[in-house]
């Protein structure tokens, strides 16, 4: 009979959790948008783009799953979605990627994400993030132990500040992720700073991994520029993008990358390791997209969220809390300082509580100590949900 060992008494349990998870907490977004279905509020909070989905790519998508389209597709997706992504960054942008070899159909961008710094960080790796930044970018980065380093932005317009971008480099720095339109800020990166970043990139030679999900949500006659058009730029960069946004598909986790041949091979191994493949018969909708909407469709796009941001600036102004104005992406950032709390989480209670709208916490989007006066809104909403919201919020 097998005797089975006691362990030493001041030996430690090895049924213990991981050291990156007693730092890992769930996100505010989501925290927020749990709090607001249990008292059914209206959810400013989480962008989960709520309008309509474009009726092809609905249509295409159940046409699909009817013909039998529901078993695994090649690990970078169909060739008719490829295909399609490849001609749309040729059609915007003047970029050409090989659909064959240059061409990653995602799970969502995060799952793009995910799968580049699987195949291109090293633990210990630096990777600069502009801040305000996105949270998902931080803890991607945390969870395969690279360390990410916050470029602050100057306020009150966001303006991309040369000397704390170089002050940032260090030996160790490999790579800088760029999210233009910017979540949560909704700042568009002009030519000028764009050509400051690809210089540093170029120096120090650096990857560019760019969050560019919502290129078409740009207002006031701005413009998108793609960093992979800049000079030198194209090999050192990986783009990532998808439909969750412009489609109104966020459910769906459909997105996409496209790099040099010379990464894209590892990426696959690494997205196929994690996810398989992307969702079979939503690429077939999403690929529809691509082929049939007409340019009209993505300049609509943008007028349509531009009466929305109007709509939720104003009534911001009215309720006593100022916002900062938004280029582009389809979110504000608020004042929250005559709001009762200490902290930007107990504001955002608090005017969950007295409107019944929910938004998100700043401190989500910065360093500790920062972001405790701010509040963020999503305003990609249905017109009678959106126009409710602002009237709740008037009432402060």
């Amino acid at each position: 009979m097998s005797k089975t060992l006691a362990p030493h008494p001041h030996t430690a349990s090895r049924l213990a959790l991981s050291e990156l998870a007693p730092g890992a907490m769930q996100s505010e977004i989501r925290a927020m948008t749990t709090e607001c279905d249990r008292i059914g509020g209206i959810n400013l909070a989480q962008g989960v783009c709520d309008t309509p989905v474009p009726a092809p790519v609905e249509a295409e998508a159940l046409a699909a799953i009817h013909a039998g389209h529901n078993i695994y597709t090649r690990l970078d997706g169909i060739a008719r979605l490829r295909n399609a992504i490849a001609a749309k960054q040729q059609r915007d942008y003047g970029l050409r990627y090989d659909p064959e070899t240059e061409v990653l159909v995602a799970s969502g961008a995060t799952a793009g994400l995910h799968a580049a710094a699987m195949a291109l960080l090293n633990p210990g790796d630096e990777v600069l993030l502009f801040e305000p930044f996105y949270g998902y970018h931080v803890a991607t980065l945390k969870s395969m132990r690279v360390k990410p380093v916050l470029v602050p932005l100057a306020e009150p317009d966001w303006a991309l500040d040369t000397d704390a971008l170089h002050a940032a480099i260090t030996p160790r720095t490999r790579a800088l992720i760029l999210n233009t339109p910017a979540n949560p800020s909704g700042k568009v990166f002009s030519r000028a700073e764009l050509e400051a970043v690809a210089e540093v990139a170029r120096t120090h030679d650096l990857f560019v991994f760019t969050d560019e999900i919502y290129e078409y949500f740009v207002y006031d006659g701005e413009k998108h520029i793609a960093p992979a058009t800049l000079e030198g730029m194209r090999e050192r960069t990986i783009v990532m993008s998808g439909f969750s946004k412009t489609f109104s598909v966020t459910g769906w986790r459909l997105g996409y990358v496209t790099a040099d041949a010379r990464w894209m091979a590892a990426l696959g191994y690494f997205h196929d390791l994690t996810y398989v493949c992307a969702p079979a018969p939503l690429q077939h909708g999403a690929a529809a997209g691509l082929e049939q909407l007409p340019p009209s469709f993505y300049t609509q796009i943008a007028a349509d969220h531009q009466s929305k941001r109007e709509r939720i600036l104003a009534a911001l102004r009215d309720a006593g809390m100022e916002p900062s104005i938004p280029a582009g992406a389809y979110y504000v950032l608020a004042s929250a300082s005559r709001l009762p709390g200490k902290t930007a989480a107990e504001k955002a209670r608090h005017l969950l509580a007295a409107t019944g709208v929910a938004s998100v916490a700043g401190s989500a989007f910065f360093r500790h100590g920062r972001g405790e006066n701010l509040l963020r809104f999503c305003f990609a909403k249905k017109d009678h949900d959106l126009d409710e919201a602002c009237v709740r919020l008037r009432r402060l």
